[in-house]
Formats: structure tokens, sequence, C-alpha cells
């Protein structure tokens, strides 16, 4: 389960995210409560070395990892961006894990899969069965980042 969750991670954390990340807010929507919901599986730096990111799936998106299984329709994975607080000479502040000090949460992106994507969201916006969208903290839908 690790490795595949690992995976979605490494494609989240090293993907770019434009507007709407790809995907449209309204077809892929924030789930409120996630925090409390999901599972949150790791805390990494960002590919792009200037954001920390916290991933979190949901029991559908682990339990078909966990069976040896590709994503079942109706899992989610959310990655929560933040800025990292940085030092006089402007550069993030790592801790003793290499992970950078959190200074604010600056975006929630969030991946769904389904089998059943209304026509209305064409395939040009998601890859394969999985959208994405981009929030702010609170849940609006985040145009850039």
């Amino acid at each position: 389960m690790k490795f595949t969750l690992r995976a979605v991670a490494a494609i989240l954390v090293i993907a770019p995210l434009y507007a709407y990340a790809g995907g449209d807010p309204e077809h892929v929507k924030f789930p409120e409560g996630y925090e409390k919901a999901f599972t949150k599986y790791a805390t990494i730096n960002r590919a792009n070395q200037t954001q920390v990111a916290k991933l979190y799936a949901n029991e559908v998106a682990i339990s078909s990892y966990t069976q040896g299984n590709k994503s079942a329709s109706g899992a989610v994975v959310i990655m929560e961006i933040y800025t990292p607080k940085k030092g006089a000479d402007g550069k993030p502040i790592a801790g003793s894990d290499g992970i950078f000090e959190i200074d604010s949460l600056a975006a929630v992106a969030v991946m769904e899969n389904r089998s059943n994507w209304d026509n209305a969201f064409p395939k040009e916006s998601r890859t394969g069965d999985w959208g994405f969208a981009l929030y702010n903290p609170e849940g609006t839908a985040k145009v850039t980042i």
C-alpha cells in the first residue's frame, strides 16, 4: 500500500498545479472534514523545494491499494500545500528530519478517481479516471498557485 500511495503522492508532488490543477472544481469537490475522515500518510517536501506537502487518502483509496489493486472508483487523495518558514537567507528552514518547517497552508489539491464522470467533465480536463481541483485553505476554488 505504501508504495502505491507514494506513487500517487509522487505524481501530486512533482506535478505543477496550474489553474484548477488541470481539472475542474465543479466536478472534483472539496471534501469537507477530510482532515478527520481521511488517513494522513505522508509529509514531504515537494519536488520544487519551495513547499511542503501533507498527503491524505480516503478509505476507498487505502483499501484498493492495500489489496494490491489499482485505485478504485471513489478514491480521493488530498495534498495540503504549505509555505515553509524561511531563514534570513530566504531559503526554507529544514527540521531535523529534512522536512521544511511549516509557516502557513497555501492550498489544498484534490485528486478524485471515478469511473463514471459526467460527459460535461471532458477527458482532456482529467487524467484517465482521475480528476483534479485546487482550493484555497478554506475550500473555495483557487485559480492559480
